[in-house]
């Protein structure tokens, strides 16, 4: 095998990414290594200048090029109802139902002290402050069904009950363990539809 410790950097690079594993990175690498040297650095001119676009949203914590972001700003959300999500995918997905018009934030992690996200890593100020803001009749906790999720669940929840909220969860219908981005939006609708109070 031909090792070169500049294809080893792509191909770690590569397999540091969400769902990708040795294989495929070096499937990528070798794709990119023998395609057009334009081609190629296109594809890096591209990653550049979405990376250096690309801001948080100070109100909901979601990837944007404004800030704050469109769903922040829009007059057509609906003020009495906060969805709360792990992950900026998890919004894209929840938008791509067309059935809820509410407004998000997003934590960011799920509480898992394995992988060291404790509370703080959750965002708390910002979800407090965001509900102080619109003060919504329901907070809808979309968080994958996994033991972390449940735990951040549980953890929300003590933490807002002396809030006047209505806190929803979403319903069964999503394997436990699955992420939200991965399952059928009739699926996903479903669950949305027939959320229950955590």
């Amino acid at each position: 095998m031909l090792k070169s410790p500049r294809f080893d950097e792509l191909v770690a690079k590569f397999s540091s990414l969400p769902g990708i594993g040795r294989k495929t990175a070096q499937r990528l690498a070798w794709h990119l290594l023998s395609i057009p040297k334009e081609k190629a650095l296109e594809l890096s001119t591209a990653i550049q200048n979405a990376v250096q676009s690309y801001t948080t949203c100070s109100t909901c914590c979601m990837l944007t090029e404004v800030n704050p972001c469109t769903l922040c700003t829009s007059p057509e959300r609906d003020d009495s109802q906060l969805c709360v999500v792990e992950s900026h995918s998890d919004v894209f997905t929840l938008e791509s139902m067309n059935e809820y018009r509410g407004r998000y934030y997003v934590l960011g992690h799920l509480l898992s002290p394995l992988d060291g996200y404790g509370p703080d890593a959750l965002g708390i100020p910002g979800l407090l402050k965001r509900i102080e803001e619109l003060q919504p009749e329901e907070l809808i906790l979309a968080l994958k069904p996994s033991a972390e999720g449940e735990a951040t669940i549980h953890y929300l929840t003590e933490l807002l009950q002396d809030h006047e909220l209505n806190i929803t969860r979403l319903s069964v219908g999503l394997p436990f363990g699955g992420d939200l981005e991965y399952s059928g939006t009739l699926t996903l609708a479903n669950a949305f539809k027939r959320r229950f109070p955590a």
